[in-house]
């Protein structure tokens, strides 16, 4: 593998090892794999969501391959581990994918290694196995841990460059868990913030890239957060986005679309970042004007306005309701006027000359609006509605406020 140390230990058959100890072990395995898993989670709870989730089953598979050509090792020392050995990196791929150093999975080996051990002497006790042979078991165990150990490393640090990330990758767990919100306690992230030799600020500005996007990670400055590994990539900047740090994050980002949050306290960075994801959208699909980083303090209306799709089109079925029976062409002149009136209580000749017809044409729709509305148009609290579903109505359709 280009770039990662491979050790001449990896191809070394195990040694020492009577090769009947492996017909010994296989029945040994299903309940192995049980006792091993069920320890694992016990002293490592971040493992057991992942064991119970959607690819617990491939976890399970991959735990118990390793187990196996453990014991087809000792039964065949030359027997390929080829299987295994992708596995294992794939292991160490997912923590960094993850965000995660190799710490837990480390530690997820040794427990394992702990359980085999003292199964063995069990099963030596049952088969009055002599001592020899269980130092030589041992030996074994400890040398093939090591050996898959450091097949994970290798998969971890390939992903680790394929991320741009630095191996320890402690700042990008700190990034995930400040976006947990206020739910995790200050002394917690301050702990995780000085092991990653990062100051908490008091405010934070997040900002959304399009999936996909690789900036030049050497040209963001080194105080921002990033985490490129999620689905939807994103950074934190400490404190708002004055002049010089907007300059100096467009160039790092040359090439990748991507939009501002609003500035929040650090513990509202949640919000922050689904504010500039939400931006994103409005300028990927237009209903902002595109730009190399989009801001979502320029835009907060539509930001507003388009927040929640599904309740723009509720606030228009209601407000909107007294035209449903129009057809859409009659419909959508009526909307387009009284839109332009209510937003700037213009005289007939005004709104005519806005929307580029005669006034008496705006006059004689009024007359149908005023008709179908009734009083609603009358209400302060109905009328501000209207206004805003129908400004919300113009965004969602390509306009703009």
């Amino acid at each position: 593998m280009a770039g990662v140390r491979q050790t001449s230990r990896l191809t070394e058959p195990l040694g020492a090892v009577p090769r009947e100890l492996a017909a010994i072990m296989r029945p040994e395995l299903p309940s192995l794999l049980t006792e091993m898993s069920s320890e694992i989670v016990a002293a490592i709870p971040e493992y057991a969501e992942l064991l119970e989730g959607p690819s617990g089953k491939v976890i399970r598979v991959g735990i118990e391959q390793n187990i196996a050509t453990f014991v087809d090792q000792i039964a065949a020392p030359t027997a390929t581990t080829s299987l295994r050995d992708e596995i294992c990196r794939r292991f160490g791929r997912y923590e960094a994918y993850e965000g995660r150093s190799l710490d837990m999975l480390q530690d997820a080996y040794r427990i394992g290694c702990q359980v085999a051990l003292r199964r063995v002497r069990s099963v030596g006790r049952r088969y009055n196995l002599s001592a020899t042979v269980l130092m030589a078991f041992a030996d074994a165990l400890f040398a093939y841990m090591g050996d898959i150990a450091e097949l994970s490393r290798e998969g971890y640090l390939q992903a680790m460059a394929e991320l741009g990330e630095e191996p320890d990758n402690r700042r990008r767990r700190l990034l995930r868990r400040i976006l947990t919100g206020s739910s995790v306690a200050r002394s917690a992230l301050a702990e995780l913030a000085e092991h990653a030799a990062w100051p908490l600020p008091e405010d934070v500005t997040m900002v959304a890239l399009s999936p996909g996007a690789k900036p030049a990670r050497a040209a963001l400055d080194r105080d921002i957060l990033v985490d490129l590994a999620d689905p939807e990539p994103h950074l934190l900047v400490p404190g708002p986005l004055d002049q010089a740090r907007h300059a100096s994050l467009t160039a790092a980002l040359a090439g990748c679309r991507a939009a501002v949050g609003l500035t929040t306290p650090l513990s509202d960075a949640a919000d922050s970042l689904r504010w500039a994801r939400q931006t994103l959208v409005l300028a990927e699909t237009g209903v902002i004007p595109p730009q190399p980083l989009a801001r979502g303090e320029d835009h907060l209306l539509p930001l507003w306005l388009l927040g929640d799709a599904g309740l723009v089109r509720q606030l228009a079925k209601k407000y909107l309701s007294p035209l449903a029976g129009l057809t859409p062409t009659q419909r959508t002149r009526l909307i387009d006027t009284l839109r332009t009136w209510l937003t700037t209580r213009g005289t007939a000749g005004q709104v005519a000359e806005i929307l580029g017809v005669h006034p008496q044409t705006v006059r004689y729709r009024m007359r149908l609006i005023d008709r179908a509305f009734g009083d609603q148009l009358a209400d302060p609290d109905d009328r501000f509605a209207t206004e805003v579903a129908l400004r919300a109505l113009h965004l969602h359709n390509g306009g703009t406020a």
